[in-house]
């Protein structure tokens, strides 16, 4: 039996065929959102990225794991598409928030958040989510994620908040045409992936005080507005996954001190997680 175990956020896929007795071969494509996407998007995407893989043959059954599938509907649109790609009937459709608590819990309990190029949270029970905030998206929510914060960083460069060093800085990164910015955020497609790339500014910048305050203004607005929410977070720990969470755990930890949190996993990705969690 060989599986095919997909992880997608908004902006790429991780893929991973698993055979017995065989390691798993790996390939990435951009990512697959069904909120985001059509389905002859998401149909070009499997076209044209998983043209000759996986090159050993079609798996027996695919796990797919990704954002924009919080509803029965978005799950039935994506699986016919798997299965119109695959020629496979055996799929398993679940949300990115399932594969965060699956890859980061296991079997045991704990808030499970995703800090990517959008955000969410849950509280997992080991076997299922029993509880979430609700998530507003990329427009009006995603506080903590590289949306949230690259919103941030644009602001603090357009109303000349930054000072020169990190003026320049954002110049030789993204240009200084903000006519060209606004185009590409409000012309193109995916403009939250968009956003999302002026995080590198931060990552790149720090200990500056201007890039340290917005890091941590906005991963505390994701605790307040989310982890304290769940009357959970202060019985089990607190587990990460996700570029951003990744990228600033030193914050993250910090914030979890200072509200008298239990950190627990902080992985970039909840892929291993899950490749550990199907090999079960």
């Amino acid at each position: 039996m060989s599986l095919l175990l997909a992880e997608s956020g908004s902006t790429k896929t991780d893929w991973c065929l698993l055979r017995k007795g065989s390691k798993p071969l790996r390939h990435k494509t951009q990512g697959l959102n069904p909120y985001l996407q059509s389905g002859d998007d998401m149909l070009g995407v499997l076209k044209k990225e998983l043209h000759k893989w996986p090159a050993t043959g079609q798996p027996k059954c695919i796990a797919f794991y990704g954002a924009g599938l919080g509803t029965a509907q978005r799950k039935k649109e994506l699986k016919n598409i798997l299965k119109k790609h695959f020629g496979v009937k055996q799929i398993d459709v679940q949300s990115d928030l399932v594969a965060a608590a699956r890859g980061l819990c296991g079997n045991d309990k704990g808030i499970v958040c995703i800090l990517g190029t959008g955000s969410n949270s849950c509280y997992y029970n080991g076997e299922k989510i029993k509880d979430r905030q609700v998530s507003l998206g990329y427009i009006a929510g995603d506080e903590g994620s590289g949306n949230h914060m690259g919103k941030r960083v644009l602001q603090y460069y357009a109303y000349n908040t930054f000072d020169a060093e990190l003026k320049m800085g954002f110049e030789q990164l993204f240009g200084s045409n903000v006519g060209d910015i606004l185009h590409q955020l409000y012309r193109e497609p995916f403009p939250n992936r968009y956003l999302a790339t002026f995080v590198q500014l931060l990552v790149a910048n720090r200990g500056h005080y201007m890039v340290e305050n917005i890091i941590e203004d906005c991963l505390n607005d994701f605790f307040q507005h989310h982890i304290l929410k769940y009357r959970q977070s202060f019985r089990y720990s607190i587990n990460f996954t996700g570029s951003v969470a990744y990228a600033f755990s030193d914050v993250i930890r910090a914030l979890c001190d200072q509200y008298e949190l239990e950190p627990g996993a902080i992985e970039k990705s909840p892929l291993e997680g899950l490749i550990r969690y199907h090999k079960q």
